[in-house]
């Protein structure tokens, strides 16, 4: 016999959780929604979800703040970000959370779903990782110290410099070789053409 799994859906937008409640109910799942993290953390000290998916855009509590919350309360619970501003700044700090990941919108059925089913197989692929015997260790590297640390650090911001002139440089050669080519292939033609006559 196959419990129900449970999903909670933390988002101001009403359209959000009858999407994920319209497309999961119908493949066995129990949907709970939330239109605030606030009301979100309350459903979480009520009862066990499997999954919870958070809006990261919502009055009062963000969804990285309710995601943060979440995993002080409950870590080992999936939590998966719905976000429509998509900013590395926040994909860092979700990471740093240890969100499991993000969903864009639009949603569609398929997203959900997808999402959902990968959400509720990763704790299981820890649990086999966990169960696997382990591999002879390996030794580990020394620290960084001294001129070293500092050399990783100067190549580190001198990359982060030249990554700006490295794209203009691409920017630049792209049309040129493109150019070349198409002069190259024209000449060719010529060529061909000045031969058959």
């Amino acid at each position: 016999m196959n419990a129900k799994r449970h999903v909670l859906v933390i988002d101001d937008d009403a359209v959000v959780g009858r999407s994920f409640d319209r497309v999961l109910s119908g493949k066995g799942y129990e949907v709970d929604t939330a239109r605030n993290g606030e009301e979100g953390l309350r459903d979480i000290d009520a009862r066990d979800y499997d999954v919870i998916f958070t809006d990261i855009k919502m009055p009062g509590m963000d969804g990285l703040e309710v995601a943060e919350r979440i995993r002080a309360k409950s870590p080992w619970t999936p939590v998966i970000v719905i976000t429509g501003y998509g900013t590395v700044e926040n994909e860092a700090r979700a990471s740093v959370l240890g969100v499991n990941g993000f969903v864009r919108k639009p949603l569609t059925p398929e997203m959900i779903e997808s999402v959902t089913l990968k959400a509720l197989q990763k704790p299981v692929e820890e649990l086999e990782a966990a169960n696997e015997p382990e591999a002879p260790a390996e030794p580990a590297e020394a620290p960084l110290t001294g001129w070293r640390k500092v050399s990783r650090v100067a190549r580190n911001i001198g990359l982060f410099l030249a990554a700006p002139f490295i794209a203009l440089g691409y920017v630049i050669a792209l049309p040129a070789v493109g150019f070349y080519m198409f002069a190259k292939l024209g000449i060719e033609a010529y060529q061909k053409k000045r031969a058959a006559k």
